[in-house]
């Protein structure tokens, strides 16, 4: 029996900012204050666009998987998540593999990862198509807390370079509090 391609959502989130020093091992790296702020304002815009998730493919690194946690904490609706160590610190090769393996019944995957990899997959996927008001704001940068928001008919393991459309492109940023900097 075949199953007919439908149309899929692949969210492709960067962390958000983590600390830079004080861990044995970059992969314990957790989020500053800010960092889980932008992480919640993540969540926020997702559940405000009506973003809801399937299935989360999660890195094993803390600061990916708080990320995950602030994002649900904000209202985006929760989804199985499955942490893969390999999107910790994968090529956009690599992190395309993961993404052709998720669940056929999830219409709406989200991938937690870091960069480079999470920004050349959603460059790669897009290849310019979509909103050129989003590709104009994902060509100024990907940073923590980073959100692409690609569209695509079909299997995920068909998923390829050029099939995609991006759709929205959006940096989630909380609003500072007074006492911080």
């Amino acid at each position: 029996m075949t199953i007919a391609a439908e149309d899929r959502t692949l969210v492709l989130v960067r962390h958000a900012k983590a600390e830079q020093g004080g861990y044995d091992a970059d992969h314990e790296r957790e989020l500053t204050k800010r960092g889980h702020r932008d992480a919640q304002a993540a969540g926020r815009w997702l559940a405000e666009h009506g973003i809801g998730v399937d299935e989360v493919l999660c890195s094993t690194a803390t600061r990916a998987m708080q990320t995950c946690e602030g994002i649900w904490s904000a209202g985006c609706s929760e989804a199985d998540i499955r942490e893969d160590h390999r999107i910790y610190d994968a090529s956009a090769d690599r992190l395309l593999e993961v993404v052709r393996e998720a669940d056929a019944d999830a219409n709406v995957v989200m991938v937690v990862g870091h960069a480079p990899g999470i920004p050349a997959l959603a460059s790669i996927l897009a290849e310019g198509a979509g909103s050129d008001q989003a590709h104009e704001l994902m060509s100024e940068g990907y940073p923590t807390a980073g959100v692409a928001v690609l569209r695509f008919s079909g299997h995920w393991s068909d998923l390829t370079a050029g099939v995609a459309q991006l759709d929205r492109f959006h940096v989630a940023r909380a609003e500072r509090e007074s006492a911080e900097v």
